[in-house]
């Protein structure tokens, strides 16, 4: 099959940029959207947030139903959190995808490879509910879904620092910080291959975040400006050439504070 002109090629490629990134603002929007309005929860993540931390309110019963939908509350945040600083890749992967096969639409193995890189996410979002059945049972945490004692809150603070300074963390920052030198390592073709390669991706997203995710306990898991705030951060980590040393003066920060949290307590 003859190959398309190079000026033919560059405007396919815009195009197809264009799709994929209206995509992944569509879906990135339509999951704050959810989030905010409370992720089908009785009481919105506005109202929550306005809300004091030590505001007592009725504990949830946790059934089958209830722990179906904390489960949805957290793989949709995560898609919110997450998905703007996996957007580099996806975009780089799509461009790839129509380079290698110029007559094929590449939004369907790029529809793959985020499938993979979410389905990550889902198995955390499965453990954080979890953990936050066995927080709530034991009264660490509360109804507003924030710790209850300054030693958990303490703790959580300072591991997620510690966590920050770690070799592991940083070799899992460094992978996501190069998408291009991650595709180039990790290529594989097919379909098999596009879901392969967003797993792997999203393993190092969740080696690089998953302790800041933690932080929500501590923060309040429906607290929209902890959410926005670890959003934030996690993008300026990955997209900033000093990103590296952003993680580690933040790593320093959370374990002082954790440290100052004891004192004053």
């Amino acid at each position: 099959m003859t190959e398309p002109a190079p000026s033919v090629l560059e405007a396919v490629l815009r195009r197809d940029r264009q799709i994929v990134m209206a995509t992944l603002l569509t879906v990135i929007a339509l999951s704050w959207l959810w989030v905010a309005l409370g992720a089908g929860m009785e009481m919105s993540a506005i109202e929550m947030t306005r809300m004091p931390r030590d505001m007592v309110m009725t504990p949830a019963v946790w059934t089958p139903a209830y722990a179906l939908l904390m489960f949805a509350m957290w793989w949709v945040m995560m898609v919110a959190m997450m998905l703007p600083s996996a957007a580099p890749v996806l975009l780089i992967f799509a461009r790839i995808s129509r380079r290698e096969r110029a007559a094929e639409r590449p939004w369907a193995p790029t529809s793959t490879f985020a499938t993979g890189y979410l389905a990550v996410w889902a198995g955390f979002s499965a453990v954080a509910a979890a953990l936050q059945w066995g927080l709530e049972g034991s009264g660490l945490l509360s109804a507003m879904m924030v710790t209850t004692t300054a030693w958990l809150g303490a703790a959580i603070l300072a591991a997620a620092g510690l966590w920050q300074l770690t070799p592991i963390k940083q070799a899992c920052l460094r992978q996501c910080r190069s998408p291009v030198g991650f595709l180039t390592e990790h290529w594989r073709d097919g379909s098999g291959g596009a879901f392969r390669m967003g797993l792997v991706h999203g393993a190092y997203c969740l080696g690089c975040c998953w302790f800041l995710m933690a932080l929500l306990f501590f923060g309040g898991v429906m607290n929209l400006w902890w959410i926005g705030g670890l959003a934030a951060y996690v993008l300026l980590e990955k997209l900033l050439p000093a990103g590296h040393w952003l993680g580690y003066a933040v790593g320093a920060g959370l374990v002082g504070w954790g440290a100052w949290l004891l004192v004053v307590a």
